[in-house]
């Protein structure tokens, strides 16, 4: 089963993803972006951080961009729980992915919302036991 989230940048919701990537050492996930309304999420996020005065890496040839936290940006379950941690960031580049990222969830409710991904973290050690 995979959950759903609701992304939102400014209280407006801007797609959704599965957080179906983690590090769960690290009290991290991250899944792909599915975008609504957005036809360059390169162009979308350049111009929000550039605004908003918010670091960013990006290599506009390719159309890639790196940011970090987002003050702005949620991600919220479907009960419109917030993921909650130390920093909420985008990467990604227009014609291939976008991923959201969040950083440093803390426990118990990493293991709480996350389970399967940290079941799979601890199932990789188990036959080194």
């Amino acid at each position: 089963m995979c959950k759903i989230y609701n992304i939102l940048l400014d209280k407006n919701k801007i797609g959704t993803t599965k957080l179906e990537k983690a590090d769960a050492s690290m009290g991290v996930v991250f899944g792909e972006i599915i975008f609504f309304n957005i036809l360059s999420g390169y162009d979308f996020f350049k111009q929000y951080c550039v605004k908003n005065k918010i670091d960013f890496t990006d290599y506009p040839k390719d159309k890639l961009i790196s940011t970090r936290d987002i003050p702005g940006l949620q991600v919220l379950d479907m009960g419109g729980n917030k993921i909650k941690g130390v920093a909420c960031s985008i990467s990604g580049m227009d014609n291939d992915i976008f991923e959201v990222s969040i950083e440093g969830i803390d426990y118990p409710f990493y293991e709480e919302e996350f389970s399967h991904h940290v079941k799979s973290y601890n199932e990789m050690f188990k036959d080194s036991k």
